[in-house]
């Protein structure tokens, strides 16, 4: 039983409130192979300093990662701040 059992693995992408595009696509090339291969992808925002006055803009940027990555997976919940850092998890799609 214990053989058979799936086993998950989660991969964690981390980005600033302020990451430019081009670094934005980056990591969203990445979470597309990482949910590919059948991964849960963790996105998640690090606020440094004074950047969590930029919580909205956190929050905006991980509700794109999330559109962007429809295609391929799906969220399993909402952007949740919890200290410094708001998370999100993206769960693949399921293969037909």
């Amino acid at each position: 039983m214990k053989q058979n059992a799936a086993k998950i693995v989660i991969k964690e992408i981390r980005f600033g409130p302020n990451t430019d595009e081009h670094d934005f696509q980056f990591k969203l090339k990445h979470a597309r192979e990482f949910l590919g291969e059948g991964s849960k992808v963790k996105a998640s925002i690090f606020f440094r300093g004074r950047s969590i006055q930029f919580a909205q803009q956190g929050e905006k940027q991980l509700l794109r990662f999330a559109v962007e990555l429809e295609d391929c997976g799906r969220a399993e919940n909402m952007p949740v701040l919890e200290g410094k850092r708001m998370t999100m998890m993206l769960a693949p799609l399921k293969k037909k």
